[in-house]
């Protein structure tokens, strides 16, 4: 499961900028919206962590609490590029 969230976690900034050297927004959009699949597979697997009692209230809290700002800036980032 660690290695399953690492591997999300990571993902999120590398799409974003391996988009971001792309020569067309579409393409640039594409990437942010795997970006953004991968924030809602590291957010459910935040959830099935807790289930399975691996993480703390207040720490799930926390990092869905980031997880969720990282996702609308992403949104806002992909509304803007058009």
């Amino acid at each position: 499961m660690i290695s399953q969230m690492r591997r999300s976690a990571v993902s999120i900034p590398s799409n974003v900028a391996e988009g971001f050297n792309r020569l067309h927004n579409k393409e640039y959009r594409q990437f942010l919206y795997v970006a953004l699949g991968s924030c809602a597979e590291l957010e459910t697997q935040i959830e099935i962590a807790s289930e399975l009692k691996y993480l703390a209230t207040e720490v799930k809290g926390a990092l869905l609490e980031k997880i969720d700002h990282e996702t609308r800036m992403l949104r806002n980032l992909v509304k803007k590029l058009g």
